[in-house]
C-alpha cells in the first residue's frame, strides 16, 4: 500500500524532532554530518520513533543542502550525506514504515540572503540525491516564505510522481509572513500538485489547532500537522521545552477533529510525545467533513492624508537640503537645539539623525526627532540593522508611525568593533535591502510576521550609497537593487571630488529616484586624514588633503579653506542634482548655516539663468 492510499483510510503518525534528541545527547554541531560520522546514533533515533508508534519517518536531511552545509565547510558532501541518510532510515524502518526525504526551507524565521537561483540549484541537487537513493515521498517543511515553497514544489512536481508533503511555518497563528491566510496558502500548494499540505514548527499544538480551524478540508490533498512541543523557554543560553508528553494525547484528537490525517512533532518533541499521539488517535477514523470557522476580516485603514510632501517629492520639484545633525553623546541638548533652530532659520528642508553612528551611543534619535517636530523641523531618522532584532525593528517602526515620523533612512550600520563597546553583540537579522522591504510592507498595513497592523504606515524610505569606489557604474547595480526593494530616495556618502560628482551623474542618468549628494566640511588636516585613512566609505583627493594641510594649526584658516572646498563641490553638485545632503562635523553648525545660505544664493542664480534661457 502506498502512503496516499493509506491516508485515504487512516490517520498516520509521523516522527518527532531529530535535532532535539541529538542536542539532548550533547551534539551541538551539524546534525546532518552525523549521517557519515555517527550513523548508529541516527538509526537509534529513527528506531525510537518507530517503536513509539510512528508510521512515517523523515531522513536526517533537513539542512543537507549546499547552502546550509557550506556553513560547516561540508558543501562538497551533499551527495554522500543525503544518500547515507536514506540508507540509515531504510535500515531502521525494516519495511515497517514510510521513509520520506526531508528538504527544509532556506528562508527561515531569520531571513537569509540567497538568490532564487541559488535556492533552486541547491534544492535540485538535494532532490536528485534523495530520488536516486529511493524514498517513499518527500516532506518539504519549515517554509516561512510561501514563494520559496511554491518555487521548489513546482520543481519537485516536475521531477517525480512520488507523494509530496508541503508544510508551511507561521510566525502568527493563521497567517503567513506575507499576510496570506493559511487556508489560501494551503489551497495554492494543493493547486500546484502537493499531495499533503500542512503546518509545522514555530507553534505549539493549541495555536496550530486554532490556525487549522479556519482551513477547509482540501479537495484532493490531505492535511498534516507537526507542532512544536510547546512554546520554548530560555535558560543559560539554551532553549528548552517544558510540555508534558501526555498533553499530546488530547492534542492528537483535536488535530484529528480539524481534518488532519498525518500528525507528527517538531521542535522539542520526543518519542514520548509520539507515543502519546499514537495513543490519542487509537480507534479514531479520519473526518470527512468539518465546520470551518470564518475569519473575521480586519479592515486596514487607509493612511491619513499627508499634510506635506515627502522629501523625494520635494526634490523632484526643486533643490532640497537635508542636514545631518547627530544627537549628542551626552544629556545636555542646549547646543543641539540652538543649532537646529539656526539651521531652520537658514532654510533647510529636514534634519537627519544617525542611529548611533560609528557604533557610539547617543541620545535616541527618536527622542530628538520628536523635539525637532515640536520646533517645526522635519526629522529624517536613520534605522540600522545592527542594534535591533526583527522584534525591535517592528516595534520601532510602529512607534515612529505613532509619533508621526515618516522619513526614514534604512542602513546596515557600523560594526560594534569600531565603537565604544567593541564586545557588544551585532544583530543583523536583516540587511538594508530587507529592511527597506519590511518598511514598505508596513505601508501596506502588514507587519513583519504577516499580521494586520490595522493601519497603513506612510513611510518614505531613503537608502545609502557609496560613490567613493573605483568603478561607480558597478556600484550602481547595488543601488538599483535598493531601489527595486522600495527605496524612494538616495543619500550618498560624503564626496570630495568634483569629478566624482560628474561621474555619479553620468552613472545614474537613467535613474529617476532623487539622489542627495553628501558633502561634509572638514575641520582640520587631522580630520581630513582620519576620514581618508580610517573611516570606511570616505576618500579624499590628494588636492583636498594638501589644501587642508597647508593651513594646518590655524583654526580660522582651516575653516575658511574647508568652506571654500565645500562651495566648489556644491557648485558642481547643484548643476547636476536637486538633492544636497550636508553633514555637520563636530556640531559646527555655523559652517553648515553658511553653506545653506550659499546654496540658496546659487539655486536662485541658477533658476534665474534657467528662466532667462527660456524667454
Amino acid at each position: 500500500m502506498s502512503l496516499l492510499d493509506d491516508l485515504k483510510e487512516n490517520i498516520l503518525i509521523g516522527d518527532g524532532a531529530m535535532g532535539t534528541i541529538l542536542y539532548s545527547h550533547g551534539v551541538d554541531r551539524c546534525f546532518e554530518e552525523l549521517n557519515l560520522t555517527h550513523s548508529e546514533q541516527i538509526q537509534n533515533v529513527h528506531e525510537a520513533y518507530i517503536n513509539a508508534g510512528a508510521n512515517v519517518i523523515q531522513t536526517n536531511t533537513y539542512g543537507a543542502n549546499y547552502i546550509k552545509l557550506a556553513r560547516y565547510g561540508l558543501e562538497e558532501q551533499v551527495k554522500k550525506i543525503n544518500q547515507k541518510a536514506v540508507q540509515i532510515a531504510r535500515k531502521a524502518s525494516k519495511g515497517r514504515v514510510y521513509v520520506l526525504g526531508n528538504i527544509g526551507g532556506i528562508h527561515g524565521a531569520k531571513t537569509l540572503h540567497q538568490s532564487d537561483e541559488e535556492i533552486k540549484r541547491s534544492f535540485r541537487e538535494q532532490l536528485y540525491c534523495l530520488l536516486l537513493e529511493g524514498v517513499d515521498g518527500f516532506i518539504l517543511e519549515t517554509y516561512y516564505n510561501l514563494d520559496e515553497l511554491k518555487t521548489v514544489l513546482t520543481i519537485a512536481r516536475e521531477e517525480t510522481d512520488l507523494p509530496i508533503i508541503t508544510n508551511v511555518s507561521m510566525h502568527e497563528p493563521g497567517v503567513l509572513e506575507n499576510g496570506v491566510p493559511l487556508k489560501d496558502a494551503l489551497r495554492q500548494l494543493e493547486d500546484l500538485g502537493a499531495d499533503i499540505v500542512g503546518v509545522n514548527c514555530r507553534l505549539g499544538p493549541a495555536q496550530m489547532v486554532t490556525s487549522l480551524e479556519t482551513v477547509p478540508l482540501p479537495e484532493r490533498a490531505f492535511l498534516a500537522a507537526y507542532p512544536n512541543a510547546s512554546l520554548p523557554a530560555y535558560r543559560d543560553g539554551v532553549l528548552y521545552y517544558e510540555n508534558e508528553p501526555s498533553y499530546f494525547e488530547q492534542c492528537a484528537q483535536d488535530l484529528r477533529d480539524q481534518g488532519v490525517r498525518l500528525i507528527g512533532g517538531c521542535c522539542g518533541t520526543t518519542p514520548e510525545h509520539i507515543q502519546a499521539l499514537a495513543k490519542g488517535i487509537r480507534g479514531l477514523t479520519p473526518v470527512e467533513e468539518k465546520e470551518v470557522k470564518r475569519i473575521e476580516r480586519i479592515e486596514v485603514l487607509k493612511e491619513s492624508v499627508r499634510q506635506e510632501k515627502t522629501l523625494p517629492e520635494v526634490a523632484k520639484e526643486r533643490h532640497t537640503i537635508i542636514v545631518e545633525l547627530d544627537a549628542p553623546k551626552h544629556l545636555d541638548i542646549t547646543e543641539y537645539v540652538e543649532g537646529a533652530k539656526a539651521l531652520k532659520e537658514a532654510g533647510i528642508d529636514a534634519i537627519t539623525l544617525a542611529d548611533n553612528s560609528l557604533a557610539t551611543p547617543r541620545i535616541s534619535n527618536v527622542a530628538v526627532a520628536t523635539i525637532l517636530k515640536d520646533l517645526g523641523i522635519k526629522p529624517l531618522v536613520h534605522i540600522t540593522c545592527r542594534d535591533r532584532n526583527v522584534i525591535g525593528l517592528q516595534s520601532h517602526l510602529m512607534g515612529l508611525h505613532t509619533l508621526g515620523i515618516t522619513e526614514i533612512l534604512a542602513i546596515t550600520g557600523d560594526p560594534t568593533k569600531i565603537g565604544d563597546f567593541p564586545g557588544a553583540t551585532s544583530v543583523f537579522d536583516v540587511n538594508s535591502f530587507q529592511l527597506i522591504e519590511l518598511i514598505k510592507k508596513s505601508n501596506e498595513g502588514i507587519s513583519f510576521s504577516g499580521n494586520c497592523l490595522r493601519q497603513r504606515t506612510a513611510f518614505s524610505v531613503a537608502a545609502a550609497f557609496n560613490p567613493n569606489v573605483a568603478n561607480v557604474e558597478k556600484a550602481v547595480s547595488r543601488l538599483e537593487r535598493k531601489i527595486a526593494s522600495g527605496a524612494d530616495y538616495i543619500l550618498t556618502q560624503p564626496v570630495y571630488s568634483e569629478e566624482k560628482i560628474v561621474e555619479l551623474k553620468e552613472a545614474t542618468a537613467h535613474i529617476d529616484t532623487p539622489i542627495f549628494v553628501g558633502i561634509m566640511p572638514l575641520t582640520s588636516t587631522k580630520n581630513a586624514e582620519f576620514l581618508h585613512n580610517e573611516v570606511p566609505g570616505i576618500k579624499l583627493t590628494d588636492e583636498v588633503r594638501a589644501r587642508m594641510k597647508a593651513v594646518a594649526g590655524n583654526r580660522e584658516l582651516s575653516t575658511k579653506e574647508s568652506i571654500a572646498i565645500s562651495k566648489e563641490l556644491l557648485d558642481v553638485a547643484l548643476q547636476h542634482f536637486n538633492g544636497i545632503y550636508l553633514i555637520t562635523p563636530f556640531m559646527r553648525y555655523d559652517i553648515i548655516v553658511e553653506l545653506v545660505h550659499y546654496i540658496h544664493e546659487r539655486t536662485g542664480a541658477l533658476e534665474e539663468k534657467h528662466r532667462l534661457a527660456n524667454l
